[in-house]
């Protein structure tokens, strides 16, 4: 006698029924019906009448039935218990996190970590966005919360919520405005810190401006966005930048952040994962589960991003508000995270 036979009588006891029992067991009905004679045989009891239109336990079927689901049961709970005997062993999971993180979300990836703490030691990797995706599609990290768009072969995309950019203008020039619109910004230069340093959807915010007929770009050799501030501040320059912001500095050095009344860009956020891992089968079924579940409840109001044009709220450079997603290109990179289970 083998554990499947215990399952496949236990199978059909339930069920009363060869066929619904076979669908259940993913097999077909012949070799069930079989398993179930080489059962009654090796117990030398009948465990069922049958005919061609009923099937009922018989009494030995019907003791059989509760002394078959207790064994099924203790059999089943043998990995928990070994665990729970030696004690969990938690693995290390590393999640990506882009700089530019909205703290909303950094609270978010603090729960999933007190959620699967039993099982994972959920670790942060920072990185920009292309990079962190790659590290993903690698299997170096277990998934990753960066700014989309993403389009990468086997990465599933989980949208999270989306901040609303806005111009990041002088504040000689536009101190007292509530908006601008593009075709006011002809005349003024877009900069923009480094490149590498920005998301990807700037690449698309370019194409938008240049349609616009803002040609002149300016690209500076820092990643650092407190000198994006600086140039803007002179005057006849531009930056676009997340609307919460807000207005710095004070006197000629006074910088404002204003939304577009002609134009709507948004970064969006997103968690990624590789779809294999994410199976029933996959080695992260269970982390990405729960990450799903975290990352995807509604945010509350006292998490959301601040979207309100009058005011915005004022930060420091640097600050999770800034979009800058990588370090200037003098600093070090970051090392793969270690090897093992990601």
């Amino acid at each position: 006698m083998e554990i499947f036979h215990l399952r496949y009588f236990v199978a059909v006891a339930e069920n009363l029924s060869f066929s619904r029992a076979a669908r259940q067991l993913h097999m077909a009905t012949s070799p069930l019906s079989q398993r179930i004679r080489d059962l009654e045989r090796e117990l030398g009891r009948r465990l069922f009448d049958r005919d061609s239109h009923h099937v009922a336990l018989t009494p030995a079927g019907a003791a059989l039935l509760p002394a078959a689901k207790d064994v099924l049961g203790r059999f089943d709970d043998l990995p928990w218990r070994l665990r729970q005997a030696l004690g969990t062993e938690r693995r290390a999971a590393y999640v990506g996190v882009v700089p530019a993180l909205h703290p909303a979300l950094r609270e978010r990836l603090a729960r999933l970590e007190t959620r699967c703490a039993d099982e994972y030691d959920v670790k942060r990797w920072p990185g920009n966005s292309g990079n962190l995706v790659a590290a993903v599609q690698r299997g170096d990290l277990a998934m990753a919360l960066v700014h989309l768009p993403v389009h990468a072969e086997g990465i599933e995309v989980l949208e999270l919520l989306h901040e609303p950019l806005g111009a990041l203008l002088p504040g000689a020039e536009f101190g007292g405005r509530s908006s601008v619109s593009l075709s006011e910004l002809t005349d003024h230069t877009y900069v923009t810190s480094a490149p590498g340093t920005l998301p990807t959807y700037f690449d698309q915010l370019k194409v938008r401006l240049k349609a616009a007929g803002i040609h002149r770009e300016i690209n500076l050799d820092i990643g650092d966005y407190a000198s994006v501030r600086e140039i803007v501040a002179n005057g006849s320059v531009f930056g676009i930048t997340l609307l919460s912001t807000g207005s710095r500095g004070e006197g000629k050095d006074t910088s404002v952040v204003l939304p577009f009344r002609d134009f709507s860009p948004a970064l969006a956020t997103g968690l990624v994962w590789r779809r294999d891992r994410a199976r029933p089968d996959g080695d992260l079924h269970s982390l990405i589960g729960a990450a799903r579940a975290v990352f995807a409840a509604p945010l509350d109001a006292a998490e959301s991003p601040d979207v309100s044009a009058g005011a915005p709220g004022s930060v420091s450079a640097g600050s999770p508000a800034d979009v800058t997603e990588a370090p200037p290109a003098a600093s070090a990179p970051h090392p793969h995270p270690p090897r093992g289970l990601r």
